[in-house]
């Protein structure tokens, strides 16, 4: 391998390092959110749960949107060359679409800015978005784990 070969693949390596850093850091920012939300039960009309809904909402479909748009259109688009990246995110890309629908649904159920909000099913969509959340980042962890492999 040349120096020039060797930086390409150091700064392609420090980009991925980057994204993930990223990912990671939304995700923990989505997580802490999701569990402030969760813990306002009992939720009622006197809990001032709209704007802290609103706020994960923001940061959920925030979340979402970096995994598909940097970290999977970065590996369609072939811009990833490692094989077993590729092979992997193949593998898990249809249950991550899975969890997209999902938490985007939940998305449009309660965000307020066009519509009133009904908090009648929260706590219920709530605990399937903690499911489907969970499943989510283990299948992330898998791609993440094999694009830090050298």
């Amino acid at each position: 391998m040349t120096n020039g070969q060797t930086e390409q693949v150091v700064e392609r390596r420090t980009g991925t390092r980057d994204m993930i850093d990223k990912l990671l850091a939304e995700r923990k920012e989505m997580l802490a959110l999701y569990w402030h939300v969760a813990g306002l039960e009992p939720l009622t009309k006197e809990t001032p749960v709209g704007d802290h809904l609103q706020e994960f909402c923001q940061v959920l479909v925030d979340y979402i949107a970096f995994g598909h748009f940097e970290v999977y259109d970065r590996i369609g688009s072939g811009k990833e060359r490692r094989g077993a990246v590729v092979s992997v995110a193949q593998e898990i890309y249809p249950r991550i679409l899975d969890t997209t629908d999902v938490t985007v649904s939940f998305n449009d159920k309660y965000d307020e800015s066009d519509h009133e909000l009904h908090l009648e099913n929260l706590s219920k969509d709530l605990s399937q978005m903690g499911e489907v959340l969970a499943t989510r980042i283990e299948l992330e962890d898998q791609l993440i784990e094999v694009m830090l492999q050298r």
